[in-house]
């Protein structure tokens, strides 16, 4: 395939935009799973077709939220803060478990973004586009979608208060806030991406840059970060390497290209499966990886990046660059800081099999937002929802909860246009494979299911809280192996 364009210009989600209610409706509607099904020839991938055909039926066409996007009362039996990937999945399964009327998200941001395809909008596989859809055709129907920010938390008062003053009670509360982007902790960011030559693939304002970064490459440096933060998707950063360098040999700049990777880490990745795949290929493609070095200034007029040396505090060096993709450092909201519900560090406290506060037992967190030590991700957030569907369920019935979740988290790395290794991993950074192969060698196949099949899950499937992670294909995958 060319790489000099865009692949799959269809926004499906703008179909759901039409300025009549009733084209509304039915462009919603009209989105059936058959569908949607990705056309390729892949084995593993007709499979995975043929699972979720058979998977749940109560799955029905997308649902539309046609509520005015504000509260429409003070009170609500299930309270969920933020319409991410988390509030919109919990929201969903909360609704089957109280009744839509009794469920409300508290979200500012007019349009939803499945962020994991952004990898490759900033490589030029996908369109930035089909990445998100307007958040009212996300909001499960019937739920109330208070059109707000969370300003404060009053845990001892089961209340919180918004932007616009409005003070909202609640019974049980979820919170899935995700993690905020901090940019201007690099000096010279975010102004300095006014400038060509830098992108970053972690905002929907700056990945397209990144793109166009990778077209405008001439020879030179082309530079790739990872901050001294927690980050979501811990893979991405060095994802986009692998793309550039297939782009750069599809182009014929390798060899005017020096790839570098400055990862404020100690190794490539957290888990020693993996991480060997991904040295050999590192090694394979003469890719230089500088260990402990962290990102502090940009000086995009210039072209220069400055790094500090995490192993000597102070000391400091300047490079050179013709492109540079900037991970961002990440830290909780700055409304969870300082909120009763944070640990020390910020992040919200939570019990890591069970999901629920450590302090406030009617209070529980998802994602990106807590303190569970596995990795944040997409995949992540599926599992925990399947977990934390069922703690609240039993805490309803004033039972202990059971079901326990073990850290799953799935990290999809991309290392060319048609492959990726698929890491799968839990709390104990120990391989938990879905398939009966070796996930860590490359293959075409985890690429068309990364690329088509997981947004498929994610519009249809996990948003309506009906994925709650692959453990039963494991299950079914692995019968009958030791």
């Amino acid at each position: 395939m060319s790489h000099d364009r865009r692949v799959g210009s269809s926004d499906t989600g703008d179909l759901h935009c039409l300025s009549r209610k009733p084209r509304l409706e039915k462009a919603c509607s009209s989105l059936k799973m058959s569908s949607l099904v990705p056309r390729v020839c892949s084995p593993s991938t007709r499979l995975f077709a043929c699972v979720l055909r058979l998977g749940p039926q109560q799955a029905g066409p997308l649902q539309l939220h046609t509520g005015p996007p504000h509260s429409a009362k003070n009170h609500y039996e299930v309270l969920v803060l933020g319409g991410g990937s988390g509030g919109i999945t919990m929201a969903a399964r909360m609704r089957r478990r109280v009744g839509a009327e009794n469920v409300a998200i508290v979200e500012p941001s007019e349009r939803h973004f499945y962020q994991p395809i952004w990898t490759l909008v900033g490589a030029g596989a996908k369109q930035l586009s089909s990445s998100g859809r307007p958040t009212t055709c996300v909001i499960p129907s019937g739920v109330e979608w208070i059109k707000a920010r969370v300003v404060e938390l009053n845990p001892d008062e089961n209340c919180i208060r918004t932007d616009n003053g409005k003070e909202i009670s609640y019974k049980y509360l979820i919170i899935a806030l995700g993690i905020q982007l901090d940019y201007e902790k690099i000096k010279g960011l975010p102004e300095g991406f006014a400038h060509p030559k830098i992108g970053s693939n972690y905002s929907v304002k700056t990945v397209e840059k990144t793109w166009k970064a990778l077209q405008d490459f001439k020879e030179g440096n082309a530079i790739f970060t990872f901050p001294n933060t927690p980050v979501k998707c811990a893979g991405a950063p060095q994802k986009i390497m692998y793309l550039s360098e297939a782009y750069f040999r599809k182009t014929g700049k390798r060899s005017k290209a020096n790839i570098i990777f400055n990862t404020a880490l100690g190794a490539i990745f957290g888990v020693k499966k993996y991480a060997d795949a991904l040295q050999e290929i590192i090694q394979g493609r003469n890719l230089t990886v500088n260990y402990r070095q962290n990102l502090i200034e940009v000086r995009a007029d210039k072209q220069e990046a400055v790094f500090e040396n995490l192993d000597k505090p102070g000391e400091t060096h300047v490079i050179s660059y013709e492109m540079l993709h900037v991970t961002p450092p990440m830290s909780p909201p700055d409304v969870l800081k300082t909120s009763p519900v944070a640990d020390a560090a910020g992040w919200v406290d939570v019990d890591k099999e069970t999901l629920q506060h450590k302090r406030y037992p009617n209070v529980f967190g998802i994602g990106d937002c807590t303190n569970l030590p596995t990795s944040k991700t997409a995949a992540a957030v599926a599992a925990q929802s399947g977990i934390l569907d069922k703690t609240i369920s039993g805490i309803m019935k004033n039972q202990t909860p059971k079901k326990k979740y073990d850290g799953y988290t799935s990290c999809p790395l991309v290392t060319g246009y048609n492959r990726v290794i698929l890491a799968e991993f839990d709390y104990n950074a120990q391989p938990l494979e879905t398939f009966p192969f070796d996930q860590s060698k490359e293959r075409l196949s985890m690429y068309l299911m990364k690329a088509d099949m997981m947004p498929f899950l994610y519009w249809n499937l996990m948003l309506r809280g009906y994925w709650g992670g692959p453990a039963f294909l494991r299950k079914l995958f692995h019968l009958g192996m030791s």
